[in-house]
């Protein structure tokens, strides 16, 4: 029997949720299929739930744009909805006085980004704010902070709800096809089904790619190839002594060993960048032997054998040809030439500080 529907999106993370909450909140009849018995068990789960302020992508770009929007948006919305968060602010830390140059330069980019609140601290200053910290200057940045991302799905899930969508579990959609007024999806399970929508929104992340590759009728040259990054994730077995996340001035186009702390104030040390040819969420407990060098330019007095293997998170990430980070990809169809489907690809960070903000862009591209 063929299901009709206004609208399907395709993945509960975060993104997912919020694109369906979107729809919904339109006027959309909305089904949010999810091939996992529970939303939110990826990319989702496996972060470092930091909200962004929006200080490191290139000005003009998406992920600058929807991250300064969806910061601004979610703040409000934890407001609104009593999703617990910590805007407990970030340093971003120069240890040698050669880094001073790169420091300016993030601040001069977060300018550009809309990102106003970034405040110059001196040495003296920084150790002030974190007795702990070693550094020669320092840009800290207000804004940034700390959320509980299973928290804020609930939240959005109950807006989905309320809006009159609905949530399928163990819904794995195995291929679908472009027809007149709208795409067919096959959808798996243990009830397999047929489902007409007139618009699909592709929020598959890690999958995202393999999905649109089983959508008969998208041109496969619209199709990025992509990288899975995994990020290991060290925990520190004492108290921290940091009561900010302690970022280092970036370095080879990654952002450096950072400190990142959850709501109750335990530290962890990552991601770091392991590419993987297969999802795997093993965390190697030998690799946190490179991380003590790292941590000692802006920490001393980390201790030997302090941190201890916690999880790993997969980002799927954009290849491109010179290998620098991609932007998010938002394809609508002026951009594939499919009516009513939106493909959403490389949405790795800041996707859960901008997931308000793609949400929008992401119903806004259903129609042109």
């Amino acid at each position: 029997m063929l299901e009709e529907v206004d609208c399907v999106v395709v993945g509960a993370g975060v993104v997912g949720l919020a694109v369906a909450r979107a729809c919904a909140q339109a006027g959309h009849e909305t089904i949010l299929l999810e091939a996992e018995s529970a939303i939110g068990t990826g990319t989702s789960a496996r972060n470092s739930e930091v909200i962004h302020a929006g200080i490191y992508y290139p000005p003009g770009s998406l992920k600058a744009r929807l991250c300064v929007q969806g910061r601004q948006a979610l703040y409000a919305y934890c407001d609104a909805r009593n999703v617990p968060y910590w805007r407990c602010g970030k340093l971003i830390v120069a240890t040698v006085d050669g880094q001073r140059g790169t420091l300016e330069s993030l601040a001069a980019r977060a300018a550009a980004n809309g990102v106003n609140d970034l405040q110059w601290l001196d040495a003296g200053q920084a150790r002030q704010e974190e007795p702990a910290l070693h550094c020669v200057v320092a840009l800290k940045s207000p804004s940034t902070g700390i959320i509980d991302s299973h928290a804020l799905m609930q939240a959005l899930l109950g807006d989905l709800e309320a809006a009159g969508g609905l949530l399928a579990l163990c819904s794995p959609v195995l291929s679908g096809q472009a027809v007149t007024g709208g795409i067919v999806l096959q959808v798996g399970g243990g009830e397999p089904m047929e489902i007409r929508a007139r618009h699909v929104i592709n929020s598959a992340g890690l999958q995202a790619t393999a999905l649109a590759a089983g959508i008969d009728g998208l041109p496969t040259a619209s199709i990025p190839s992509m990288r899975l990054a995994k990020g290991n994730y060290y925990a520190l077995s004492a108290a921290s002594p940091f009561s900010h996340l302690i970022y280092p001035v970036p370095v080879g186009g990654g952002l450096g060993v950072h400190l990142t702390l959850d709501l109750g104030r335990r530290a962890r040390f990552g991601p770091d960048v392991q590419w993987i040819d297969q999802i795997a969420y093993d965390v190697d407990p030998d690799r946190a032997k490179s991380f003590y060098e790292s941590i000692r330019r802006y920490w001393p007095g980390l201790p030997d054998d302090a941190l201890h293997a916690d999880y790993a998170g997969i980002r799927p990430k954009v290849a491109t040809a010179t290998g620098e980070d991609a932007d998010f990809i938002i394809q609508g169809p002026r951009d594939h030439g499919v009516d009513g489907l939106v493909n959403l690809y490389g949405i790795e960070s800041p996707g859960l500080t901008s997931a308000l903000a793609i949400a929008d862009e992401a119903v806004a591209r259903l129609h042109g």
